[in-house]
């Protein structure tokens, strides 16, 4: 009994160590892939990052329907600006033309002093000196704040609407009296006529607000002065 009673002892211990050493190898199995997924697994902040904040989204914008249809609501970028640029260059091309334009008016008006018999002639001259001579400084001022040259290269100012010749100037610095009188009623009123058209002109193709204001103004304001050179012509 007792030689029996030691084999079954070993066998029991035997079968004990094998069913311990069986658990212990499962369980580091078991634990090498969990350690090695904390190893090496990033944590959820460094594998996905957070996002960039971009400011909130702009309002939507609402665009007016065609007449007769209801307005609708749209996402603010998918709203094109179809503003108009706030010149062109005709805006700009006019600006360079009536420049020398009002420069010669304003020769012209200085032959009066010292040339006209008329003294309405020599007022109506200081009259058109105190207008188109500011307004020179503020066409000046809208070219060289757009950074544009002060004249167009290349331009003959003589093909200009009511722009007088050379020869025409001449005359009119040598005459006296009421030749002069009679050549400068005609041609002021030329002259004037001429910044009617540009004006009436720049209206139809122009893009500038202020240009078009300008340029109404002047056209109102011309065709009221040829009306007064007519009464100062000569009989």
């Amino acid at each position: 009994m007792t030689v029996r009673r030691g084999r079954l002892l070993i066998v029991v211990i035997t079968m004990v160590v094998l069913t311990v050493f069986v658990v212990v190898a499962v369980r580091a199995t078991g634990d090498s892939p969990r350690s090695a997924a904390a190893t090496t697994s990033p944590s959820p902040a460094s594998a996905s990052p957070s996002p960039t904040p971009t400011g909130p989204e702009p309002p939507p914008v609402i665009v007016p329907g065609r007449p007769g249809e209801a307005a609708v609501t749209r996402p603010a970028h998918e709203v094109r600006d179809d503003s108009p640029p706030r010149f062109n260059a005709l805006d700009t091309v006019y600006v360079q033309m009536m420049i020398p334009h009002h420069e010669q008016a304003l020769e012209m008006t200085a032959l009066a002093d010292e040339r006209a018999s008329d003294p309405r002639i020599r007022a109506y001259a200081d009259r058109i000196r105190a207008g188109q001579g500011p307004e020179i400084a503020v066409l000046r001022t809208w070219l060289s704040t757009r950074g544009l040259p002060p004249s167009a290269p290349g331009h003959d100012h003589s093909g200009m609407r009511g722009m007088q010749s050379p020869e025409a100037m001449r005359q009119l610095t040598d005459a006296r009296g009421t030749e002069f009188d009679r050549l400068f009623v005609r041609m002021m009123s030329e002259h004037h006529q001429g910044a009617v058209t540009m004006a009436t002109d720049l209206l139809s193709v122009g893009l500038d607000p202020t240009l078009n204001e300008l340029a109404t103004s002047l056209a109102t304001e011309q065709a009221v002065e040829i009306a007064r050179l007519r009464e100062l012509t000569p009989p």
